[in-house]
């Protein structure tokens, strides 16, 4: 777990910490009902899988502003904040510990507009997939953020444990967890 120390002190006098995730950004293009995807390659992490365009957010960056950022390098596509849409937000735990936020956001592709594989040092290529009958060779938390979207499910956690793979495996365990909001009734007191 990434944590900074805080020096205040929790049950029996530990010091706690407070978690320090990286943050990270996911474009679900969509194409009718297809969504653009990329095979990672030469990254160290995850070669070989397809994975959503995405990226870290940077210094003083807003997650919008990320994410019209990393269109624009992956797959030279520019985007307008209007064109974007915020639609799922997953609490992610790599099988190696690795805490992150990740944001995926929504746009559709603009007539005219083609994506290209502007990081051929990071991706083997790009395709479009049917939203509704994803690829097996996918990274396991980029599927679940897309079933999630699918099933218009805005809030998950997809924490893996230590023997998970980074890949999806249908037969694994289902490690997507939905955060139903509660229901409501009456105003607060």
């Amino acid at each position: 777990m990434s944590a900074v120390t805080t020096g205040a002190t929790g049950t029996a006098g530990r010091v706690r910490q407070r978690h320090t995730e990286v943050v990270d950004v996911h474009l679900i293009l969509l194409r009718g009902r297809e969504v653009l995807l990329a095979r990672r390659s030469g990254t160290g992490y995850a070669d070989g899988l397809l994975h959503a365009p995405s990226g870290h957010l940077e210094d003083g960056e807003d997650v919008r502003a990320g994410m019209i950022r990393e269109a624009a390098e992956e797959i030279g596509i520019e985007l307008a904040p209007h064109e974007v849409e915020a639609v799922v937000v997953m609490q992610h735990r790599s099988p190696a510990g690795a805490p992150r936020i990740g944001w995926f956001f929504a746009a559709r592709l603009a007539a005219g507009a083609e994506p290209v594989n502007r990081e051929p040092d990071k991706c083997s290529g790009i395709g479009w997939y049917p939203l509704d009958d994803l690829p097996q060779d996918m990274v396991a938390y980029c599927r679940a953020g897309l079933a999630a979207y699918r099933a218009g499910v805005r809030f998950l956690t997809h924490l893996h444990e230590g023997g998970d793979t980074i890949a999806y495996d249908a037969a694994g365990p289902d490690r997507a967890v939905p955060l139903a909001p509660p229901a409501v009734s009456g105003s607060p007191s």
